[in-house]
């Protein structure tokens, strides 16, 4: 995997549940701002969601958006996602017939299962930024998930439904 690309990734939800959005900015190689060729933005808001599921479908829609196999250094604040991941929870999950060590049902399986095969696809390292710290780019992903949210045109959440 010869691309290599950085990801911010991030959900709102006003209410939650209630409407909500993800944020989404890839950048191939260096970071040359907002007008740079390597810079692209994502957003999208729905309905009905819960924050969890934003912060899932961000980077779902992240990754889905790379054309071709990459190394992908994702970065997010939702401690829900990056630890699903790299405390290996969402195999554990998956072995136990999608039931937590609790013996409950996972919640967001829907949107657990569309993202596995993409973190297959891909070379992906999960990263964990603080949010609300002034971090440029975290800060912009959280500004397109909240403007989603609150925007037009928002979309049904099926796994909500």
């Amino acid at each position: 995997m010869s691309d290599r690309v950085t990801m911010y990734t991030d959900g709102s939800c006003l209410g939650n549940p209630g409407p909500g959005g993800y944020g989404a900015i890839l950048i191939h190689g260096e970071y040359q701002g907002e007008n740079g060729a390597n810079y692209k933005e994502l957003s999208q808001g729905y309905k009905r969601t819960t924050n969890n599921r934003m912060e899932l479908l961000a980077v779902i829609v992240g990754l889905s958006s790379l054309t071709r196999p990459c190394t992908v250094d994702l970065w997010t604040d939702s401690k829900y996602v990056q630890q699903a991941i790299t405390q290996r929870w969402l195999k554990n999950w998956q072995r136990n017939g999608w039931k937590t060590a609790a013996k409950k049902p996972v919640k967001n399986q829907d949107l657990w299962q569309r993202l596995m095969p993409l973190i297959e696809e891909h070379d992906v390292t999960f990263h964990w930024v603080k949010g609300h710290a002034g971090h440029l780019l975290n800060e912009r992903v959280d500004d397109l998930a909240r403007g989603a949210a609150s925007g037009r045109g928002l979309l049904v959440d099926e796994g909500m439904e």
